[in-house]
């Protein structure tokens, strides 16, 4: 698998930063979230106008080697181009949200945008936008580079592991 120029694409909570990072220092790539990117200020959900975050994505894939992730299905169609693989996360959206509350264990669980956050991953497979399932399925199927699907933790990482002792 070419994994110069890889996307990693998934719902939130799937394991795709935790890839992401081991993937990008193995190939000793830059590694971007789109998250960073999509949001101006995380802290209050205020997005980023997206021409302005289409622009800093495709600066991010402007270099040779790179490990890009997120859930942004109208940013990486963009970026698909560019691509040598495509993995997608499809996690059970219930796992996704038994990660994110592992992961955001500290913070308050009346939270907004935890609840928030919680909802939305727990609706990958019902919402019809460019960041669910279907398009990420259709953006999968339609990729002709090289492709993998990983469904679990399990999965994922027994896939990081063979990718860093093959190098």
């Amino acid at each position: 698998m070419n994994l110069t120029r890889t996307l990693i694409i998934g719902n939130s909570g799937s394991g795709k930063s935790w890839l992401a990072k081991r993937l990008a220092e193995q190939l000793h790539a830059p590694w971007t979230d789109l998250d960073l990117i999509h949001w101006e200020s995380d802290e209050a959900s205020i997005a980023r106008p997206s021409a302005e975050a289409l622009g800093m994505a495709r600066l991010a894939a402007d270099e040779e080697r790179w490990v890009i992730e997120g859930v942004y299905g109208g940013i990486i169609s963009e970026l698909l181009p560019r691509a040598t693989a495509l993995i997608w996360l499809c996690v059970e959206d219930e796992e996704c949200v038994a990660n994110i509350r592992q992961r955001e264990a500290q913070r308050d669980k009346n939270d907004e945008l935890l609840i928030a956050l919680l909802d939305w991953a727990g609706s990958y497979r019902m919402r019809e936008d460019s960041s669910g399932f279907s398009a990420h399925q259709q953006l999968f199927e339609g990729f002709s580079g090289s492709k993998l699907k990983l469904r679990d933790r399990a999965e994922i990482t027994t896939f990081a592991n063979t990718v860093l002792q093959a190098e």
